[in-house]
Parts: structure tokens; sequence; C-alpha cells
């Protein structure tokens, strides 16, 4: 009996110390302490006071100085449009302004993350019957990126349609070049892409997320892929890099469905569900990157002969050794695809041949679990 008690006094502090952390995560501290220590991206509140105060002074500025440039309108909307240009199909250009773009929509992301994680999706996963927190935790992480991705993968697919790149004719990527003037759409696009990517590193670093077991690879994914978004915008590669943005959308919108199926114990759906999901990450993660490698590798030299120098400030940068510059980053992305597709073709095996149908990345889904209950029943 002693032994049973004594057993029992650890549970209680470990309950008391994960619930205290899963209220910190929540709850706000004060919008300067929430800035000082990086928790507005965890409290939507914080993230959405930031998001405010832009916006109020871009409405107060056009309302009471108007006539004179807005200088918070940078931070809300694309700037840099190319005089001359049509009204109706505007064409801009990069510019030091993009970098307030930036900033401003990584607090917008963070605000979204968390809206759909603790608000949207935790509470779906409890009316599903979920009880464990570190699976509600997945539930949230895994809905934001079927959002997300769906959203974006059809959004660059859409931009594509109107591209010379369609569908994925990789001659476009060089004819042409440099291909700085940008649609209104590819330009907000890149740009969001941009801050989603360095929020999700921010989300890597700080552990907003339960590190997986391939964390080390996670965290190689999102630098390379930062250094192909941030490269190719700034040497107006934007045509490859809409179309390598797709190949990789596309795949994460149905792996986040396919693992919220796994999560709500949907059998027979996950087993289809996971199927499809194997074709279309073979197609777009495998078969179109490969195409584009191809490309790189086999069409550079369509690049005009007069952009095949350096030039940065007409916008051309396209010497024989940047060909490698991008080849590189594209090849370790493909990479990191591939360790990836090892693990896919694994949990294929076991649950072919051992009835077992899980994701090789998860952590231990019962880290939080004491004696098969999880903390939500321990604490009724």
């Amino acid at each position: 009996m002693a032994k049973s008690q004594s057993h029992n006094r650890p549970r209680a502090s470990s309950l008391q110390q994960l619930d205290k952390r899963r209220i910190e995560t929540v709850h706000s501290q004060g919008l300067w302490k929430d800035i000082l220590n990086m928790q507005w991206m965890r409290v939507p509140s914080s993230s959405f006071t930031l998001l405010t105060i832009p916006f109020v002074l871009y409405f107060n500025w056009h309302f009471l100085a108007s006539g004179h440039p807005n200088p918070f309108e940078p931070f809300i909307f694309i700037t840099h449009k190319i005089p001359g240009t049509s009204p109706n199909n505007p064409l801009y250009q990069k510019g030091y302004n993009d970098i307030l773009f930036v900033l401003y929509y990584i607090i917008f992301w963070s605000f979204v993350r968390q809206v759909l994680v603790l608000h949207v999706f935790q509470p779906f996963g409890r009316w599903w019957g979920i009880r464990q927190q570190n699976k509600l935790d997945r539930v949230g992480e895994q809905g934001y990126a079927l959002v997300y991705f769906g959203l974006s993968g059809a959004w660059g697919l859409k931009i594509m349609q109107e591209l010379p790149t369609w569908y994925y004719n990789t001659e476009g990527f060089w004819i042409d070049y440099p291909h700085w003037r940008m649609p209104a759409q590819l330009k907000a696009f890149y740009l969001l892409q941009t801050a989603y990517w360095i929020q999700q590193l921010l989300v890597l670093v700080l552990g907003l997320e339960k590190p997986r077991k391939d964390f080390r690879e996670l965290v190689i994914h999102h630098i390379v892929t930062l250094w192909l978004v941030c490269w190719s915008y700034l040497v107006n590669l934007t045509f490859i890099g809409n179309a390598i943005f797709v190949s990789m959308d596309i795949p994460d919108a149905v792996f986040g469905a396919t693992k919220l199926m796994n999560y709500m114990q949907l059998e027979r759906v996950k087993a289809v569900a996971f199927l499809i999901f194997i074709g279309v990450w073979s197609y777009f993660r495998h078969w179109l990157n490969l195409i584009i490698i191809k490309s790189v590798w086999s069409e550079f030299h369509l690049i005009p002969q007069e952009a095949q120098q350096w030039k940065p400030s007409e916008g051309i940068w396209m010497v024989w050794w940047m060909q490698y510059q991008v080849l590189v980053p594209i090849v370790l992305l493909q990479m990191v695809q591939l360790f990836w597709y090892f693990l896919i073709w694994r949990v294929f095996y076991r649950a072919v041949f051992q009835a077992k149908l899980d994701d090789e990345r998860s952590d231990d889904e019962g880290d939080e679990e004491l004696d098969g209950h999880d903390l939500d029943e321990k604490e009724e």
C-alpha cells in the first residue's frame, strides 16, 4: 500500500507540471512579455494584437493623411508595382518593402496556426473522442497542415496555369529569363510562402511542436526550403520556384488528411487514404521533382545568351556556376524526401505483413499516458 502511494506522488507532480505547461502555451503574460519571450507565437490574442497595430495605423493614415504615401502599406499589401503596367493586370518587382510584408505575415501565420490548432482541430478531436493530449496536439498540427497546404497547393496550381510553365513545361523555367516582372498573385504567393516557412522554422526552434523521430531531417528540410525560396526570389527564378511549391504542397495536404484519419481510427478509410497518399507522394515529390532536376541539368542553356552573366542591377544573375547553385538545394531536398519515402514504404510493408499502419515519423503516442489512461481521464 505504501509503495502504491509513493508511486502515485510523482504521477500527480507530473500531471501538475504538464498541466501548467499547457496553460502557459495558451494564456498571455501581457503583450510586452509575450513579445520578449516569443509567446505571441503561442497566444492567438497576442499575435492578433500585433496584427491589428499596423492595420489600425494604415487606416488612420489613409483617412487622415490622404494623398500622401502610406508608410504602413508595405506591412499589409504587396508593393513595388512596376510603373506603366496595366491597372487590370499589374506587374510587380522585388524591393526592400518585401521584408516588412514577410515579417507581418510571420505573425499572421502564427495567429492562424494557433487559432486552428487550439480552437478548431483540438476541440474537434475531443468531440470525436480522442483523449490523449499528445494525440490532440498532432490532430491540431495535421489539421493546420491540411488547411494550409490544401489552399497553397491549389493556389500555386492556379498561378502555374497562367504561366508559361503549365503543366511542368520545364523549358518555361529558362526561356525569356530574367522573370523579374511578377504578376500580383505570384509575388503575393511567394512572399506568403516565405513567411510561412520562416514561421514553421521558428515553431521547430521554439518547440511549439513536440519533436518527432525525424526532427533533424525536418530542420534540414526547412533550412533547404528557405534557401530555395529566398534565393530563387532574389535571382528571379520564381517560375521554377512555383513549380517546386506545387510539387511539395499537394502531397503535404494529402498527408495531413491521411494522418487525421489515422488519429480518428477510421480503419478502412485510412488504409485507402494511405494508398492514395503513396501514389500522390510518389508522383509529386519524386517524379515531378526529378523532372525539375533534369531540367536544371539539361535545359539551363535555354537562358538567353545576354542573360548568362552577373548583372544584379539588371536582374541578371545566371553565370555558369549558378546552375549548380540552383541544382544543389533541389537535390538536397530530394534526398530528404527519399529518407521519408523509405519510411513510407516501411509503413506500407508493416501494414501489409504485420497489420500495423502507423506513421514512422511519430513519437511515442503513449508518452503522456498513465496506466492506459490519458491525463484528462486521470484528472476526472
